[in-house]
């Protein structure tokens, strides 16, 4: 599992370079994207592809391959391989015939965003990319938005604009936030600042909409003062007053993330 720049060509660590000279294959998302990266370097390795539509189909022969002793690189377009890209079904095979995996760690565009971003980092968590409709968008937003870890997200640049107006209406204009754009490329740009002024930033131009962006946003403050038993409970008093009881344990499910058996048993007990 060879790691690739995420923008800069130099990020390519000499390990990862001497590996994708000494394979006898590489398998790569896009062979003309990496072609290009390994032409820079001289690297006249064979390819195939080995991308989102395909993988299925070809983890047999690249199984074959590496069963008759031949050495296989896997690359993504950028950054580490398998982190929201392609390779989880080749390397889960590969395992389950007992193929030896090996990572040549380098660049990741969440790595390196969190690292800059000046948000805690001793406890994360990666969602990848949000849906592309807004109701299913809203919906994984509202289940995370309680989420205390600090949370990191990629975003495409046809929908940054509405992700962020979406966080804004869901965590609040003034959570804590980073965005990171075209992460090491020549157009790099870094901006910390909260939610509602990320928003404003890309509204205005002062953030273009080009390139690609990482998005790292702090987690939900815990509030000690603050019961959540008693919050649930209170929102299910609330709802049970004009709603039956299991539509309104599936409301109040869905809001909080609490486990539903518990908030069910909770009715059963507000009945009695």
């Amino acid at each position: 599992m060879v790691a690739t720049p995420i923008g800069n060509r130099d990020d390519l660590s000499p390990r990862a370079r001497q590996v994708l000279t000494s394979v006898d294959l590489i398998a790569a998302e896009d062979t003309r994207h990496t072609g290009r990266l390994l032409s820079h370097f001289g690297v006249k390795t064979a390819q195939m592809a080995l991308h989102d539509h395909n993988e299925e189909k070809v983890i047999g022969t690249v199984l074959e391959r590496l069963k008759s002793g031949s050495n296989v690189a896997l690359v993504s377009d950028a950054g580490t391989p398998l982190v929201s890209d392609p390779g989880y079904r080749l390397v889960q095979a590969a395992h389950a015939v007992d193929i030896s995996v090996s990572p040549i760690p380098g660049p990741s565009a969440v790595i390196s965003a969190i690292s800059v971003a000046g948000l805690p980092t001793d406890s994360f968590c990666f969602e990848g990319y949000l849906p592309a409709k807004r109701e299913a968008r809203q919906a994984v937003l509202h289940k995370l938005c309680r989420e205390q870890r600090t949370m990191i997200f990629l975003e495409s640049v046809h929908r940054i604009y509405a992700a962020l107006t979406d966080l804004v209406e869901v965590f609040g204009a003034d959570r804590e936030a980073f965005l990171g754009r075209e992460l090491t490329k020549m157009h790099e740009q870094c901006v910390r600042a909260d939610l509602g002024r990320l928003t404003q930033l890309l509204e205005e131009g002062g953030v273009p909409r080009k390139g690609e962006f990482v998005l790292v946003i702090h987690g939900a403050q815990a509030d000690e003062s603050a019961d959540p038993t008693i919050s649930v409970r209170t929102l299910l008093e609330e709802l049970m007053q004009s709603l039956p009881g299991k539509q309104a344990v599936d409301i109040v499910a869905r809001v909080t993330n609490h486990p539903r058996n518990d908030i069910y048993r909770l009715m059963l007990d507000l009945k009695d």
